[in-house]
């Protein structure tokens, strides 16, 4: 009975977490309600919802969400072709569990990381 995960993570500033992953992911604004401490964001099925944190301090920020891709280095290319900062430790590579797999910080210190299975 279960059809869709919609992980809720933390946010400090609604604009500049709207203007990230609009911008720089190609995120989508969705839903017509625009409220001032909740912002849903989708993109070709995914949907993450945020919710403001102000005193959140990104260094102390365990916020984390695995997403799955059928298009890896498709993605990964646009991602670097529109300059988004790729995790320093986690660039684009097989990881020996069998995926392949890269990952990204947004400014609030969440951890997306993408994979794909190699079978």
């Amino acid at each position: 009975m279960l059809t869709h995960i919609n992980p809720k993570l933390p946010m400090r500033d609604k604009g500049a977490t709207r203007s990230y992953y609009i911008d720089q992911l190609g995120f989508k604004q969705l839903g017509s309600a625009d409220y001032d401490e909740y912002l849903m964001l989708g993109k070709e099925g995914v949907e993450i919802h945020f919710f403001l944190f102000r005193d959140l301090n990104p260094l102390e920020n365990y916020g984390q969400v695995y997403i799955r891709t059928d298009n890896i280095e498709g993605l990964y290319k646009s991602l670097m072709d529109n300059k988004v900062k790729i995790h320093p430790n986690a660039p684009l590579q097989i990881k020996p569990w069998g995926q392949k797999e890269f990952a990204l910080i947004d400014p609030d210190g969440n951890l997306l990381t993408f994979g794909q299975g190699m079978g």
